[in-house]
């Protein structure tokens, strides 16, 4: 796994904590990819084979595990809170965060060790950035 799908994976594994990927939600991923500088050596076109990856590895046993831990070791440390800054925006993309992405996000932010107060300050941003007149 490159940090690419590391990426991809973590803003999946939020939409489908719910087992309901919303429209918002995927129009969000896909706007996230086409858009920001992180992506622009990635290939936009391999997004649906890497998200259907990523659904794959949640089908094996210890799946989620698993894909947590190699999620955390295919970013370097820099680009951890931003896998989770990517989560939030896509808990926050349909206006409600169900408890099942919640504690997804939870897990994210611990198994890549996002220090709380950073966690809390990523969190408020995806809140206001996605408010609605």
């Amino acid at each position: 796994m490159d940090a690419h799908a590391a990426l991809i994976y973590t803003m999946v594994l939020c939409s489908a904590a719910d087992r309901e990927m919303s429209d918002e939600e995927l129009r969000s991923i896909g706007d996230i990819v086409q858009h920001l500088p992180m992506f622009r050596t990635y290939d936009v076109d391999t997004l649906p084979a890497t998200a259907a990856a990523c659904a794959d590895r949640l089908n094996e046993e210890d799946g989620l595990d698993s894909l947590l831990d190699d999620v955390r070791d295919a970013l370097p440390a820099n680009l951890r809170e931003t896998a989770y800054a990517l989560a939030c925006d896509i808990v926050a993309a349909d206006g409600q965060a169900s408890q099942e992405e919640l504690r997804m996000l939870e897990m994210i932010r611990h198994r890549l060790d996002v220090p709380r107060l950073a966690a809390a300050a990523i969190e408020h941003g995806a809140k206001v950035r996605h408010a609605t007149v």
